[in-house]
């Protein structure tokens, strides 16, 4: 999970939620909260504390200046009275000895402030209930094979066990995609679903592929259905989550339980009458026979199907502002004079395009050490703090040989975002330019 990361210093604070460190490209949200004072991290009397990060897991790093006027920065746990709560929340639960990693990957960013607090006792009590219920799922798969024919060959039950462990080996190695996207990129869908879930039908279809050619080489079955199950369960790992947020969307009256219920009509409708054309066109004379037939009858389809996901997606209407929308409306109000209304904004969005590669790029909740570039320079630290002593932000161009990132951070008290983004892709559209 991204723990939430507090900045401090004489008259200013801000917190944003992220990672210590970033290895690679991160999204962030910021969250705003006032001044404190660190009761664990007393300043000694001759160092002098410029800054102090404060994380959600209760360690908390200050930047001091020495003697020999050297920054140096310390990492100190447990240092939050404010998340003592969570601390006991999480060891009542038992959780207090699992390693930041495992929390990280099973649990959402910011628990337990993030959820309700039921949530963790509700799952660890769906976790057992959803083992015995793929135990039955094994169980019945070994009499459906047997029923259709495995093993009547040979006479015994053994070969219908035989092919059912096959069978739901091939659906448990699929199932490790579902848990590799929940785990690493839980949170990235609330900010565009529309996206991902595109990019869901993608990796679908290239899952589907494997499955074809298993015809081809049945020799093969095993790890070809499995790469097939696994790169579908990345794409179900990534659409269920969008459409989650979609759903939200819909039910502006609170409603999401009859809006999901109404959804499942829709689906089942559509699965019963694709089925009964599927079967229609199975039972077209030579198809079955004719691999390239199948094949190509299978890419017109699939083609058709992504080309309707991308109409489907391009009317929603989301009258929130993530960053693509944020650099579109920008964007419009600088070279055009006017500010886009939600249906304009919404049409203008590139479904396809990924925020992480967009340039030039901006980077939200950013750290002093990541802001300074690694540098221990106290004479640019202390000129950071001094330009930005009356901001509500900092802003930092981290320009590069061939490309260059903008980095923010929001002060306490900061409000929205937009006008911070603005001001930052207008800097990055100068250096650019």
């Amino acid at each position: 999970m991204a723990y939430p990361l507090q900045l401090s210093s004489p008259g200013l604070a801000f917190e944003s939620s992220k990672t210590r460190t970033r290895k690679k490209a991160h999204h962030f949200q910021t969250l705003c909260c006032s001044s404190f004072q660190h009761p664990n991290l007393q300043e000694k009397p001759d160092n002098e504390v410029i800054l102090l990060e404060r994380y959600g897991n209760g360690t908390a790093k200050r930047y001091t200046l020495d003697d020999a006027v050297q920054l140096q920065g310390f990492l100190e746990k447990n240092g939050s009275e404010n998340h003592s709560f969570e601390d006991s929340r999480l060891s009542e639960a038992g959780l207090s000895w699992l390693p930041d990693i495992v929390k990280d990957f099973i649990l959402p960013a910011g628990f337990p402030g993030s959820v309700s607090d039921d949530y963790l006792q509700y799952m660890v009590l769906q976790f057992p209930t959803n083992i015995t219920g793929w135990i039955c799922h094994t169980l019945v798969t070994s009499s459906l094979l047997k029923a259709v024919g495995a093993g009547s060959f040979t006479g015994t039950a053994a070969a219908a066990s035989a092919a059912a462990i096959r069978w739901v080996s091939k659906d448990g190695i699929g199932a490790l995609g579902r848990l590799f996207i929940g785990g690493r990129f839980g949170d990235l869908f609330d900010d565009d679903p529309k996206q991902w879930r595109m990019y869901a039908d993608f990796i679908g279809s290239a899952g589907s592929i494997f499955d074809l050619t298993t015809q081809v080489y049945p020799a093969y079955f095993l790890p070809l259905a499995s790469l097939g199950n696994l790169t579908k369960a990345v794409a179900r790992g990534l659409k269920d989550p969008s459409f989650r947020v979609i759903q939200n969307h819909f039910a502006v009256s609170g409603n999401l339980g009859e809006v999901a219920a109404k959804e499942e009509v829709w689906e089942v409708g559509a699965q019963l009458l694709g089925l009964a054309l599927g079967i229609l066109i199975l039972d077209t004379p030579g198809l079955v026979k004719s691999y390239p037939l199948l094949t190509s009858t299978w890419m017109s389809m699939r083609l058709l199907h992504l080309w309707l996901r991308y109409q489907s997606l391009s009317v929603l209407r989301f009258d929130t502002i993530n960053l693509k929308r944020a650099r579109i409306l920008i964007k419009s109000h600088v070279l055009q004079s006017r500010v886009l209304g939600c249906v304009d904004c919404n049409q203008d969005e590139n479904i396809l395009s990924w925020e992480t590669f967009t340039r030039p790029r901006i980077i939200f909740g950013v750290p002093l050490e990541e802001m300074i570039g690694g540098e221990r320079s106290v004479a640019k630290i202390k000129m950071l703090l001094k330009l930005y002593a009356k901001e509500k932000h900092f802003l930092v161009v981290n320009q590069q040989k061939t490309d260059f990132e903008v980095l923010v951070s929001f002060k306490f008290h900061a409000g929205g975002s937009y006008e911070y983004v603005c001001f930052a892709q207008r800097v990055a559209d100068l250096l650019v330019t």
